[in-house]
Parts: structure tokens; sequence; C-alpha cells
């Protein structure tokens, strides 16, 4: 059994059973806008240099508006909601059609999102410890056949994604659905992720919750601190047990 954890509701301490991680910026690294915009412009083959960059960001964030139309709470509840928001976007700050399929073709690809270095070991000191994994995100393709590659499909019990279920995170649905997948209660899993705007919302559900630093770079170790959390760092005893 995992370690125990306290929740603020109740002093005794709770079994942890299950970890639930959020994709990008918490499991695999995430390029940052300016990254987007560069390798965008570079596909397009065009300027892409630092001026270029700021133009273009400047461009889309001057369309999406306030809110930001690109972070639509329903935007990553289909893929085709998903394209006709992006595309909205940019038809509005007068992009061509290369450069906004270059831009769309970026976001969408999970090759620009590279595993952490410290992800792999995380999970299977999870496993070890009879904990459950889930796996959150809103996205609006597959993410199954990454954790394939990688070699970690089969540690996963569950993948609760925005796209398939029609519902995406700060929506406290879809928390509830990851815990109906995997068959726990909510005081018996932990949440990690690195958006309190949308992580964070698990505690409403009565998730403990962690946030971590969002991932930009595979080589940054994060998710010690959920080793550390839930009690499972070589050499430590489960509380629990």
């Amino acid at each position: 059994m995992c370690a125990a954890m306290s929740t603020s509701e109740d002093s005794k301490p709770h079994p942890i059973r299950a970890v639930v991680f959020d994709w990008r910026g918490t499991l695999v690294s995430e390029l940052t806008q300016r990254d987007w915009a560069r390798e965008a412009l570079r596909l397009a083959r065009r300027e892409h240099d630092d001026d270029a960059v700021r133009a273009l960001l400047r461009d889309i964030r001057v369309a999406a508006g306030e809110p930001n139309r690109l972070q639509s709470p329903q935007g990553n509840t289909s893929a085709a909601r998903h394209r006709e928001t992006y595309y909205t976007v940019f038809a509005d700050a007068g992009l061509d059609d290369e450069l906004a399929d270059a831009l769309f073709a970026v976001d969408s690809d999970p090759a620009y999102n590279i595993f952490a270095v410290d992800a792999a070991e995380t999970i299977a000191s999870l496993r070890q410890r009879n904990c459950r994994i889930g796996v959150l995100s809103n996205i609006h393709f597959d993410i199954r056949p990454m954790f394939g590659e990688a070699g970690l499909l089969d540690s996963i019990d569950t993948f609760v994604l925005s796209g398939e279920q029609g519902i995406q995170k700060p929506d406290p649905a879809i928390f509830r659905l990851a815990l109906e997948f995997l068959g726990t209660h909510a005081e018996q899993t932990l949440m990690v992720g690195d958006r309190a705007s949308r992580d964070g919302v698990a505690i409403e559900v009565g998730m403990p919750t962690l946030l971590v630093p969002a991932l930009t770079h595979p080589r940054q170790r994060r998710l010690h601190l959920v080793t550390n959390a839930v009690g499972t760092q070589h050499g430590s005893e489960s509380a629990g047990g």
C-alpha cells in the first residue's frame, strides 16, 4: 500500500492508493510560447529571429483577446473544437494558411513533448508500492502511443483525455471521472499538476493535490516531489504500513 497522507478535513492519515498525473508540463516538457512560435516560423520557412517571434505572438495575443480564446474552457473538449478554436484565432490574427498550419502542427505533435528524465523511475516507484496511476490531460489527440514508445503504457491504469470525454479541466467533473475509472476515493488519490487554475481544482473534489513547477526541459527534475509526498523514495517506509 502506498504511504499515508493527511487531508485538512481529517487528522487521520489516508492511504494514497492512486496518483493522477497531468501530462504537458508535468510528465513531459512543454514548449514555451516563444519556442512554439519560433518552431512554427521555421517550419513555414519564415524568418524566426526574436523580432519575428515577438511580432507573431503579439498578433496572436491581440486576436485571442481577453479572456484568451486559445485557453477556452471548452477548447480541448474535442479535436474538432480545438482545431476550430485555433484556426479562428489565427484567421483573426491575419495569418496565412501556411503559417496557421505550421502553428497547429507544432501544437498537435507529441514529438515536441519529451518525457522528464525522472518520469519512468517515478512511475516505477509508485507501481512498486501498488499505486494505481492515471493520466489526466486537456488534450485534443491520443497520447497513448507516446507512452507506448517510452515503454510506459502498461504502467498506466487509465487515461482521461478531454478530447475523448467532452469535458476538460478545470471542470470538477473530469476529476470525478478519473476517480471513477481508477476505482479509488478522492482522499486516496493524489493529483499532480503544474497549473493551479486547472489541476488545483482537484482539491474541490477532495483530492490531495501537489503542484510542481512547469517542466520546460526534460532534464529538469520535478517528480521526486511526488515520491516525497507519498513516501515512496528509495529506502522510505510507508507511514500506513
